[in-house]
């Protein structure tokens, strides 16, 4: 039998596609040939599909046959490999066999790449390429830096660019690619994300002589297009008047008629929502003095809507609805507020009647951009008294504080002055933040790594006692904040929460899905009041692919907890240095940011580790040496770990729901307990008992030991496990 080459392949081909040869045996002797059969043998031996003869060719017969073909899915090279027929009575035949499957065909570049902006999204579009199974699309700010910008891969010819900032101009291009690589770049795209102008605000008219003097606050948000002009409807509504700015004068009106008037702003994209209603005018024919009569405006310059009240708002308490509340509906900058007045006296006698740990619940049912729930401070010291939980709940989210977190008795000596408790009120408030904050918080996107899942919420709690107002800021213990996961986002699609400070900074705090009642919810537990979203930050790094770490590192990555050390890299099975466990702490515990002046001597404001040293320092998390210093690069000790770990349990309050037991009986299964400094035994016990360390080596501790940046990971991913906060 001759050797076979069979018909050549292009890197890619379709399952079935390769060609199949038949191979002709013939019994040419004077025996039977029993035992019959073909094998194939070598390194390509694998990469070969054979069927086989029949086991009995008897002699004289006709011919029998068997096949061989590659297999499915090769990538491209040669393979070759040796085939042996064999049988009773028979020399073995032997022959081999040649499959060459080539690279692909260079893709040419894809052509007419077209970018469309939209609001907060650019939709790109370009000519299928002939031979691409994948495209890849690449974005930056800077036409310069397109090179070096992020990825995103898709398999058709357009692609919708989500989560940008409007007025942003970005660039554009993309590569087609198949199984044998990469084409050239299309031509460059560009596009600026925009929307129409937000509304104007403080509309205001004066009347005169057949005509009104209309004048308003142009709006902050442009939408990311410049504004080009104005547009005045008067209340008739066949009155309609643009100009470039305010004020604009409105001609054409009835004297004796009153009119009010609404102001849209107008960019390139269209017009903005009618603002409010400014206050009523009436136009007035002069009087005999030939001057014409100003009217002032009937309401202040900043209109605000009138009061609605609704006195059948219910409480729920412990689940139980109670008539116990008064609903208001206001104006605030701009936006909806809705404020749920608690009755103090239903609500004690409620509570009276459900004893201690009852659960108050205020709903705020309506699509309001601000919720409030209202309560004087002598109301929530009885609640703190009981031991009480206050929750407000809304469509969008709901905010679970125990009455003793928001400190009355602190918040009363706040207020500078003796003052009743039931002269403060206490208001608790989820709301939707105003343009400038929405702006802050999308540029922390743009700028960092990660991608808005959910849209932004803020959580506050604040006294007020006549003109002065004490926001309550720090808790001593993890509050909850239970967001809803919005329909068609998938949930699997959110790393963390975060919060987005004032000043654009972001950090993480600890999230977990739940599902509630059938509904995807991401509760967030935290200790401080801010802005908070969801997002998506996916991580992966190079050289902790095979490794024993990969979930949690990927995992602890995601999270916005741990760093690479560069070049994509997280070095897996480096010690870590004491500075970097304490930020690992930090950052997985969600604490915020303390900064000042260092308590350690070797330790400065400049040094990147300065502001997490302080923090954990601020937190009791850490306290360095006897001389005054932290030793930030030394590498840190499984036992001084397990010392830090073990006040991070207590933060979380995971050392709450530890047994009492004695250091020596949780480590009596351990070799070298004598190892353990007498300053860490305690910790490193409960470090053991909470199941977040383990020994080395089987039963060995190794106190003395350092800690790899692998281990880290796992420790703080089983911190917040156990502490049930991801």
């Amino acid at each position: 039998i001759a050797d076979q080459t069979l018909a050549s392949l292009t890197q890619g081909y379709a399952p079935g596609t390769q060609e199949t040869k038949t191979i002709d045996v013939t019994n040419t002797g004077t025996s039977e040939l029993s035992n019959l059969q073909a094998t194939v043998s070598g390194t390509h031996a694998s990469d070969f599909v054979i069927t086989q003869p029949s086991a009995t060719l008897m002699n004289g017969a006709t011919t029998s046959s068997f096949t061989v073909k590659a297999k499915d899915g090769l990538t491209a090279g040669t393979y070759t490999a040796t085939l042996t027929l064999s049988a009773t009575h028979m020399t073995d035949v032997t022959f081999t066999v040649t499959q060459t499957v080539n690279l692909p065909d260079a893709l040419p570049n894809p052509q007419n790449l077209v970018a469309s902006g939209g609001d907060r999204e650019v939709t790109l579009n370009w000519n299928t390429v002939t031979g691409a199974t994948y495209y890849n699309i690449y974005m930056a700010t800077d036409p310069s830096q397109l090179s070096n910008a992020s990825v995103v891969t898709v398999t058709s010819a357009t692609y919708n660019v989500q989560n940008l900032l409007n007025g942003t101009t970005y660039f554009f291009t993309v590569k087609a690619g198949n199984s044998g690589g990469l084409s050239g770049e299309s031509n460059q795209a560009k596009a600026t994300p925009a929307t129409v102008p937000a509304a104007p605000t403080n509309v205001s008219a004066v009347a005169g002589n057949g005509e009104a003097t209309v004048t308003f606050t142009a709006p902050t948000d442009n939408g990311g297009s410049p504004i080009t002009g104005y547009e005045v409807t008067a209340s008739s509504g066949k009155v309609v008047v643009t100009g470039a700015a305010s004020p604009i004068v409105i001609r054409g009106l009835t004297n004796g008629t009153s009119y009010t008037f609404t102001v849209k702003a107008i960019n390139s994209i269209g017009k903005s929502t009618a603002s409010a209603d400014s206050n009523a005018v009436i136009p007035k024919t002069p009087s005999s003095g030939g001057t014409d009569p100003i009217d002032t405006p009937s309401v202040p310059s900043t209109p605000t809507v009138p009061e609605k009240t609704n006195t059948d708002a219910d409480i729920l308490v412990n689940g139980k609805a109670e008539n116990a509340g008064t609903v208001t509906r206001t104006q605030r900058n701009g936006q909806t507020v809705t404020t749920v007045f608690v009755d103090q006296k239903k609500l004690e006698d409620k509570l009276a009647a459900e004893g201690q740990h009852a659960v108050v619940a205020i709903l705020v049912n309506n699509k309001s951009h601000v919720a409030v729930g209202s309560l004087n401070g002598q109301m929530v010291k009885n609640m703190e008294d009981k031991q009480a939980v206050l929750e407000i709940k809304t469509d969008r989210a709901t905010y679970t504080i125990p009455a003793q977190q928001i400190n009355i008795d602190t918040l009363s000596e706040q207020v500078g002055k003796p003052a009743a408790l039931q002269d403060i009120q206490v208001e608790i408030e989820i709301s939707e933040p105003t343009t400038d904050v929405v702006k802050v918080v999308e540029n922390a996107a743009a700028k960092g790594t990660f991608t808005l899942v959910v849209p932004p919420l803020n959580f506050t709690v604040k006294g007020i006692y006549g003109d002065k107002t004490i926001e309550v800021s720090k808790f001593n213990a993890y509050v909850k904040r239970t967001l809803a996961i919005p329909d068609g986002v998938d949930p699997g699609k959110i790393t963390t929460g975060v919060v987005v400070e004032a000043d654009g900074t972001v950090r993480h705090v600890p999230t977990k899905i739940v599902v509630i009642g059938g509904k995807y919810y991401a509760q967030i537990n935290s200790l401080t009041n801010s802005t908070y979203s969801l997002v998506w930050h996916p991580l992966e790094f190079g050289d902790v692919a095979n490794h024993w770490a990969k979930q949690v590192v990927g995992d602890m990555g995601s999270r916005m907890i741990i760093d690479g050390t560069g070049n994509g890299m997280f070095s897996p099975d480096r010690d870590i240095t004491r500075a970097e466990f304490a930020a690992i702490i930090v950052r997985g515990l969600g604490l915020k940011a303390e900064n000042g002046a260092t308590p350690f001597s070797d330790v400065k404001s400049t040094d990147w580790y300065s502001s997490v040293v302080n923090t954990a320092y601020a937190y009791q998390l850490i306290g360095g040496f006897e001389d005054g210093t932290f030793r930030p690069l030394d590498k840190i000790t499984r036992e001084q770990a397990m010392v830090v770990l073990s006040k991070a349990m207590a933060i979380t309050r995971l050392k709450d729901g530890l047994s009492v037991q004695s250091a020596d009986a949780v480590l009596r299964s351990y070799g070298d307990t004598a190892a353990v400094s007498t300053w860490a035994l305690s910790s490193v016990a409960e470090s053991v008992q909470a199941g977040i360390v383990s020994g080395r080596s089987g039963n060995e501790l190794a106190p003395k030991d350092y800690m790899t940046r692998a281990e880290v990971a796992k420790i703080i991913q089983g911190l917040l496990q156990k502490s049930g906060l991801i």
